[in-house]
């Protein structure tokens, strides 16, 4: 069935590709005659999209310009384009968002157009007009559908006027706090703070109540100036059990407008998608053909707005021929420049009547430097209408419209049979779509899973750091896009997507199969046969994998019963606490059983090494070096200390003590220092690179082992099937010969005390909220930092006096880097701290600092005026 399914949805795919085919071949037939076809693109982005888009530009036989920050010096989209151009520092605001910049490299490199991709400089106008001026092609739409769009405000606005549905909130552009408050009020709680500009979950807070508005509504206009570089907001009631479903539409300079039907990403984490999937599930096809329509209705209310503004062009310009023939004017004044014709400047060709009539008038600027649209050749290249669905209601509001390719169009295109990449090379170069709307197609179902460099356990926190090991495969019905290769870093100053995981079936069961299927592989390594079992690999630092494993493992989700609260709504089943079906015994054995399997795989591959290269240089083994190393009067035994961290509970580590012994033919004998625990027999057999065949308790199977070291310890990864562990050795306890430890220097490490705050992630200090010595209550905001463009605040681990405040706004702070503490007051403290003080004539306490008076003051040492209290001084 699999099979017919397949060649089912190739038949379909030939189909509207064939059309595709004579678009193509038809505007490359023009090739000749047209000197502005697009030979040479500058993608103006990085990561997996940069990649994406040169991967179908090489296609097509366009070559390409990567530009580059420091940080990105050997990334992955550097060396998949022709040519590349460093264009500042790491931080965005520097690099990837100075438009100016970018564009001077686009001239410099020849390049004809510029590729936004998404995020970044994709929805600014300014950046559009900026490419048009400089004679280059905007690969999107024009900078006025932009501005509008991208402006949620004016969208919601021009949408409302169409008679799209909209969800009830303020639009306004009086950003007066004030104003804002007295808005939420009448709006009513909850209610979503979100900018007016830019995506991606940034800047959105959702507020319950009146008290938590103003420090939200702060936050938020930051974290939107820091990421898209303007801070508008709007206000919007905020719908308690939503979905999250968008419409994708094409539109072309011929007039034709169309969508690609659906895609459903409500599962979201921090008000960003995770797993996006398309068709939507459990939906009508009546309820599929009203939203498809109501997106295309979206589109053309762009154009339609503009239209009024052509209309107006047009009944001004016959006032003016009116009395230019009652006052016996030249009637060709008609076809003449000159300020009397709004529709024209001295670069555009003479517009006369016929053309008027003709509505073939070109908008081509207005007074604010931003270009129009340009009568009906108008609307897009690559859209995206999105909508919340009210599950309680079933009714769909307008939520807002990005006018770029979104991160999650890969599933589309698998379910379509097209490269949206190539439609929107294919617009910018003045062709028609491929498709007519009858013609688009829907065939199987196709999942997206966002892999990111995070620590779930603490809030899906982003985490940086070198992807020692990362391996992506290549099949027909799973593809991986990514923008990172083994070895490169993971930096604070980006997002911290590594990967998107996309896979495709015949329907929604077996597309859901097969990506969860494909996330229990995604950290193994290449199959040891080197044939079509292929696995993959991410090791160096916490990932979402797991979590996303378990989202597509839950009942609810395989039924298809989502919404943007799913994560919370199960967070007891998805978090792993208390209710988790593995049991804390049943993790431990699982991770003691592969800590053997570790000990057994990592002397094994030792021996095979010194074997290739004999120790001193030598074309002979000793024999101490042999497998089984000789021995005269005993067995060679080693012995490994390793940590494990439980995945199942993040507060839950525990060191494992093996003794192995060494046995012929790569056999070990390993144990535990447990009363009870059994010896287990392990024959270990490397095959190459990180991949064993282990045979134990009668079970034969294929590991991956990855090891790589760092700060003084070796970090070690094992997978075996779709089980994961990870062990930690300190360097310097590996290995000991015999039971006695090699001399080499231990590490000592000492946790920090009590109250001690350290950086929960790398990132840059924007905020401050307090000085050294204030007192604080339990969750009270002390630091706010920003990683990933957006803000994390770090809050009082429990009442007390703050002290040791090390950081400074400005800032940047590493992972784990003390940032204070938090001293808790007690009567003991402060009998310690008096003490010493044998009288108050001792002691000035006219110039004793606060931190010390209110100590004493609780403990009854000092009156209520900071005079000491003679009867309670310890002399």
């Amino acid at each position: 069935m699999a099979s017919l399914a397949l060649i089912r949805r190739k038949i379909i795919i030939t189909r509207t590709t064939l059309s595709h085919w004579h678009v193509c071949a038809r505007a490359f037939s023009n090739a000749d005659s047209n000197n502005n076809r697009i030979e040479k693109i500058l993608v103006a982005n990085r990561g997996e999209i940069a990649c994406r888009i040169m991967r179908t530009a090489r296609r097509l036989g366009i070559q390409t310009v990567a530009v580059y920050s420091d940080a990105d010096r050997d990334s992955l989209h550097v060396a998949s384009a022709d040519e590349a151009i460093r264009i500042g520092p790491p931080p965005a605001r520097l690099s990837y968002l100075n438009g100016t910049t970018i564009v001077d490299a686009a001239i410099r490199s020849g390049a004809q157009a510029i590729h936004p991709g998404y995020g970044f400089l994709s929805e600014s106008a300014v950046f559009a007009k900026l490419c048009e001026d400089s004679g280059l092609t905007f690969i999107g739409p024009p900078a006025s559908a932009i501005r509008d769009m991208g402006d949620k405000s004016a969208s919601k606005r021009i949408m409302g006027t169409a008679g799209v549905p909209l969800v009830p909130g303020y639009h306004g552009d009086d950003q007066d706090i004030e104003r804002m408050k007295l808005e939420a009020d009448k709006i009513g709680y909850p209610v979503l703070i979100k900018p007016t500009h830019g995506g991606g979950g940034k800047g959105m807070r959702i507020v319950h109540s009146p008290e938590e508005f103003v420090e939200s509504f702060l936050a938020a206009q930051r974290e939107a100036a820091a990421s898209f570089g303007v801070n508008t907001i709007l206000l919007e009631k905020y719908i308690t059990r939503p979905r999250h479903i968008e419409v994708q539409i094409f539109g072309d300079k011929h007039g034709n407008v169309l969508h690609l039907n659906e895609r459903d990403c409500s599962v979201q984490r921090r008000h960003q998608k995770i797993i996006e999937e398309a068709p939507a599930p459990n939906i009508s096809a009546d309820f599929r053909a009203h939203l498809g329509q109501a997106a295309v209705s979206a589109a053309k209310s762009i154009v339609r707005s503009f239209r009024i503004f052509i209309l107006l062009c047009f009944l001004f310009r016959l006032r003016s021929i009116f009395l230019n023939v009652l006052f016996h004017k030249q009637l060709n004044m008609v076809a003449s420049p000159g300020k009397d014709n709004p529709c024209q400047d001295k670069r555009t060709k003479p517009v006369t009547l016929v053309s008027y009539l003709g509505q073939a008038c070109e908008v081509q600027e207005t007074h604010d430097g931003i270009s129009n649209l340009q009568g009906k050749n108008q609307l897009l290249c690559a859209g995206t209408v999105e909508f919340i669905v009210d599950t309680i209601s079933d009714e769909f509001y307008f939520m807002e419209m990005n006018t770029r390719l979104q991160v999650e169009h890969p599933v589309t295109e698998m379910i379509v049979g097209q490269d949206l990449v190539e439609w929107q090379i294919l617009v910018a170069n003045g062709e028609a779509l491929p498709l007519s709307q009858s013609q688009v197609p829907i065939s199987g179902h196709a999942f997206e899973a966002r892999i990111y460099a995070e620590n779930v356990q603490k809030g899906f926190l982003p985490a940086t750091g070198v992807l020692h090991h990362y391996h992506v495969p290549v099949s027909s019905e799973v593809r991986v896009e990514t923008g990172v290769k083994q070895g490169d870093t993971v930096s604070m100053h980006y997002d911290p997507m590594i990967a998107k995981l996309v896979v495709w079936g015949d329907n929604r069961a077996s597309a859901l199969v097969k990506l969860k299927d494909s996330l229990s592989k995604f950290q193994g390594g290449h199959g040891p046969d080197g044939g079509d079992k292929v696995f993959r690999n991410v090791a160096g630092l916490p990932t979402n994998v797991s979590f996303i494993l378990k989202l597509a493992n839950h009942g609810a989700f395989a039924n298809g019963n989502v919404e943007t609260h799913f994560i919370d709504n199960y967070k007891e089943d998805l978090f792993g606490d208390g209710n988790n079906s593995v049991s804390d015994q049943e993790a431990y054995e699982a991770a003691r059983h592969n800590a053997s399997l570790v000990a057994a795989c990592l002397i094994e591959k030792e021996h095979f090494v010194s074997s290739r290269n004999p120790p001193g240089g030598g074309s002979l083994l000793p024999i101490w070096y042999s497998s089984p190393p000789f021995r005269v009067h005993h067995q060679a035994k080693r012995k490994m200390e390793l940590e494990w961290e439980n995945e199942y509970d993040s507060g839950s580590s525990k060191t494992m003590k093996l003794t192995i012994t060494c046995q012929p033919a790569g056999r070990y004998l390993i144990e535990t220092e447990e009363n009870g625990s059994p010896v287990l027999d392990v024959k270990a057999s490397y095959v190459k690179d990180r991949h064993f065949r282990v045979e134990a308790g009668g079970v034969i199977n294929d590991v991956n082992v990855a090891v790589y070291s760092k700060d003084q310890t070796r970090h070690i990864h094992i997978w075996q099937g779709s089980y994961h562990h990870y062990f930690r050795e300190k360097l310097g306890l590996d290995l000991s010969e015999d039971g006695e430890l090699q001399h080499k220097p231990k590490v000592e490490t000492s946790a920090n005390p009590r109250g001690t705050v350290v950086a929960p992630m790398a990132g840059l200090v924007v905020k401050v909220l307090v000085e050294n010595k204030t007192r604080v209550e339990e969750g009270q905001p002390v630091i706010v930092l920003e990683a990933m463009k957006m803000e994390h605040v770090v809050k009082a681990p429990s009442s007390g006096y703050v002290h040791e405040l090390q950081v400074t706004v400005g800032e940047q702070v590493s992972d784990g880097s003390v940032l204070f503490s938090v001293k808790i007051i007690s009567n003991t403290d402060c009998g310690a701290w008096t003490g010493s003080i044998k009288s108050h004539t001792d002691y000035s306490f006219t110039v004793m600092s606060r931190f010390w008076q209110q100590g004493l003051y609780l403990n009854g040492y000092l009156h209520a005026g900071g005079q000491p209290n003679a009867l309670n001084l310890i002399t």
